[in-house]
């Protein structure tokens, strides 16, 4: 496999996806979020306990939005593929001088792109309107190396997706469903607490968003716990899971077939 490739695709596939469109779903969305939901429910919630220490509520939403930020990336590594499929140019590409390894490379640095940067950008949407303290360098370390999991892990999972579905009204109804679910069924928004309900509580303990959120703003907030790290590695576990079921898929993806 050629690395060059693809970072050719990877730069190809970043220029098809910087549209309007896309840019609002990456930030604009999220940025609305994060400010009315940061200010009005920061009125009515006083603070959050988070490790060793408490937050208000407008600290405990920033990280949160910033990790979902990995899943948007997601969304951008499946719609590559299926519109690559729809429109022929997976057929297009790999009859250049690519291979299928090199796609599929170059769609995951397309990922992690667009993890880093919806996620840096909600960073400082955070310090500029919510006053934050500084990160420390082990917390930076964390949210980096958490970051890179859930874009790859996600991006892997739409990806998957991609691979199976054949109809353009599925893949679209699919993703809606599975990024409102996996947003609001995860820490991003709220804690889990005791009278949290039972049912919740296994969708929010199944839901990767949740630990990917936790020790992002485990990392943000510096109160790393060893709980943050149980949850780093079981993160780690399932995004190599997920990698091996979408490489899986996307090896039984025809050419010239959508």
């Amino acid at each position: 496999m050629n690395i060059i490739n693809s970072y050719r695709l990877m730069i190809r596939n970043v220029r098809v996806n910087t549209d309007p469109g896309t840019l609002v779903f990456l930030v604009l969305m999220p940025t609305i979020y994060l400010i009315f939901m940061g200010y009005m429910f920061g009125t009515l919630i006083s603070q959050i306990p988070v490790g060793t220490t408490s937050i208000n509520y407008r600290e405990f939403l920033s990280p949160g939005i910033a990790a979902f930020e990995t899943a948007t990336a997601g969304i951008v590594a499946g719609g590559l593929l299926w519109s690559d499929r729809r429109y022929g140019m997976f057929e297009q590409i790999l009859s250049s001088p690519y291979t299928r390894a090199e796609y599929l490379f170059g769609i995951l640095l397309t990922t992690l792109v667009f993890g880093f940067l919806g996620s840096g950008i909600m960073m400082l949407v955070s310090e500029a309107f919510l006053n934050y303290t500084p990160i420390s360098l082990e917390g930076i370390g964390l949210i980096v190396v958490s970051i890179s999991l859930g874009s790859l892990f996600f991006g892997c999972m739409f990806l998957a997706i991609a691979a199976k579905v054949k109809s353009n009204q599925a893949y679209n109804s699919l993703t809606i469903l599975i990024i409102f679910l996996v947003d609001f069924a995860s820490t991003v928004f709220y804690p889990i607490s005791p009278t949290t309900p039972e049912a919740l509580k296994v969708l929010f303990y199944i839901n990767p968003l949740t630990y990917i959120a936790d020790v992002v703003r485990a990392g943000y907030t510096s109160t790393i716990v060893g709980t943050d790290l149980v949850e780093l590695m079981v993160t780690v576990i399932e995004t190599i899971a997920m990698v091996a079921i979408a490489v899986l898929l996307y090896k039984k993806v025809r050419v010239g077939v959508t």
